[in-house]
């Protein structure tokens, strides 16, 4: 034999060695799955001894041997197994594609990120109260008081006596038959601890609607440390020294029953004084104008690193006052609202600029509007217009005014408004010598003198006010019934903020108005036509001669270019034969 022949015959020889081997582990596969499966790695091994503890008639372990394809094969090994009857060899095998492999680590950055992201998604999906069902009777009162919820989430609290707050705030409450509109929305969001915008007529009770669940929130504080930072816990902003000094007095009497002290901050007064106040103690709440305010902040006197609830009264006055700088100083100063802080804010009216600031620094905030959100007049306020031709008659027809309404009404009070500080002081002697008791109020005063006015004004010494537009807004007199505006404002703003001084609390005024159609009046004769005519007040005919157009209102990047969408329909094409 050659050999070329023996090298043949050996390839064929193990050639069919190689099938006798693959026939003999196909075999050993099919008795293993007849037996009810093996474990197929050394790790799944380890697990079943837990399972089922080796017997002495166990049958060798098979051990699986990867081949060169990647597929397992089994192969004798001297462990064992129990083959006794499938039910008690059958071992859970990983599924096709399963791997079984170690769970990594996490470093402790990542455990934070992920707990962060848990949290984020547990207060997304669960509000922070649900939503409550609506009656009929909410209903109803929603419509008859033409408010608007955005979104619909809380229904008004209508009884007062079940307020769920403390005793002492509820006995304080009790002298109250009811609930104002604007607290009965506002309520049951402030005290889910959520974000409101409230949008409200002056004098409608606004600073208990915040004040009430903002004492109510303190009061469930723990102490604050003696001496330690982050003891004031409140804030409230407003655009004027008398509607801080109001807000002052009434959160002072709110917070009496808890223990909670507050402190005003304005100008015109002494830095010192007010900072000897801040560090008083049981002083939690504080009330300021944003200047002052952001003077005490920026030099270190007034600590804003604990504030949990922050109020923005009156936001339009300030924006338009040009304090938008100085409020987002100041917030800058507090807790942002992931710290926990609550945010509110009350306007009574909506422009872009105060939509543009909820949107910044409120959080799935709820927006509340009793009426309307639009530069509106109070209903139950009576206008009277009289066109003068002459403005020298100004002061005949002002004396006139007074005697006729102080005589049918006596103990009331009345406002009167000029345009300028000089003009107040003209028409202070001209009241006084036609033997009315009077006071003023205007910017050449001091504080002390200011205070005193409007003390006087408030206990009946004086019945007749003389002021400019400095104490247009967030005066809450009571009793004024009688509102004469001397000089047309330069603003319509500033008119129904002036009438606004009457008519509050849902109780009637009645205001008096002067135009002449002279300097800034005729350019704004439109505008005021259009308050009067949504007012369902009169207008009388000799306001025909001035125009009824209404000045449109510059934007601020765009100037006289804005493009203004409005309602109007669309203009009809019309073809002329």
């Amino acid at each position: 034999m050659s050999v070329d022949t023996e090298v043949k015959l050996s390839k064929e020889e193990r050639r069919k060695l190689k099938e006798e081997k693959r026939a003999r582990k196909a075999a050993k596969a099919e008795a293993a799955a007849a037996a009810g499966g093996e474990v197929a790695t050394e790790k799944s091994d380890k697990k079943d001894k837990k399972r089922s503890p080796p017997t002495t008639s166990e049958e060798p372990k098979k051990k699986k041997k990867k081949s060169k394809s990647g597929a397992a094969t089994p192969v004798d090994t001297p462990a064992a197994t129990n083959a006794s009857s499938p039910s008690e060899t059958a071992i859970a095998t990983p599924a096709e594609g399963d791997v079984d492999t170690e769970t990594p680590a996490l470093s402790k950055k990542q455990l934070k990120k992920l707990k962060a992201a848990a949290a984020a998604a547990e207060e997304a999906a669960t509000p922070a109260a649900p939503p409550a069902e609506f009656t009929a009777a909410d209903k109803a009162y929603l419509a008859e008081q033409n408010i608007t919820l955005e979104p619909a989430t809380f229904p008004p609290h209508l009884n007062m006596s079940t307020l769920p707050v403390r005793p002492e705030i509820a006995k304080f409450l009790s002298a109250f038959p009811k609930p104002t509109p604007i607290q009965a929305v506002s309520w049951p969001a402030l005290l889910a601890n959520r974000d409101v915008v409230g949008i409200a007529e002056t004098g409608s009770g606004k600073t208990l609607s915040f004040g009430v669940p903002g004492v109510n929130l303190l009061a469930g504080l723990p102490a604050p440390k003696k001496g330690g930072k982050g003891k004031l816990a409140m804030l409230v902003l407003a655009p004027t020294r008398e509607l801080a000094q109001q807000s002052f007095d009434t959160l002072v009497k709110l917070g009496k029953g808890v223990g909670i002290g507050a402190t005003a901050l304005f100008g015109g007064v002494p830095k010192h004084n007010q900072i000897f106040e801040l560090r008083s103690e049981g002083v939690r709440i504080v009330v300021g104008t944003p200047g002052r305010t952001l003077d005490l902040a920026d030099a270190g006197d007034l600590d804003l690193s604990g504030i949990k609830y922050l109020v923005l009264d009156e936001a339009d006055r300030m924006l338009d006052a040009g304090f938008e700088n100085d409020i987002r100083r100041i917030i800058a100063h507090c807790p942002e609202h992931s710290g926990g802080r609550q945010t509110v804010m009350f306007s009574a009216t909506w422009p872009e600029s105060v939509r543009r600031l909820a949107s910044t620094f409120l959080t799935k905030s709820i927006k509340v509007t009793v009426g309307s959100d639009e530069l509106a007049a109070n209903k139950r306020i009576t206008q009277v217009v009289e066109v003068l031709d002459n403005p020298r008659d100004k002061d005949h027809r002002l004396t006139y005014h007074l005697r006729n309404h102080l005589k049918a009404h006596p103990g009331t009070r009345v406002l009167v408004f000029g345009l300028y500080k000089k003009e107040a002081q003209r028409l202070e002697y001209t009241i006084r010598r036609a033997g009315f008791n009077v006071g003023a109020l205007h910017g050449d005063m001091n504080q002390n003198d200011r205070f005193k006015a409007l003390e006087a004004f408030k206990d009946g010494s004086v019945n007749v006010l003389v002021a400019t537009d400095v104490a247009a807004r967030g005066l809450d007199i009571p009793d004024v019934q009688l509102v004469i505006n001397v000089t047309f404002p330069l603003t319509t703003e500033d008119f129904v903020h002036r009438c606004g001084r009457t008519g509050r609390a849902g109780k009637t005024g009645k205001a008096v108005t002067f135009f002449t159609g002279e300097n800034h009046e005729k350019s704004l004769a439109g505008e005021f036509m259009r308050v009067l005519r949504d007012a369902g007040a009169e207008i009388p005919k000799e306001m025909d001669r001035f125009p009824s157009t209404i000045k449109k209102k510059e934007h601020g990047s765009y100037g006289a270019f804005y493009k203004d969408t409005s309602d109007a329909p669309a203009a009809t094409k019309i073809t002329f034969d």
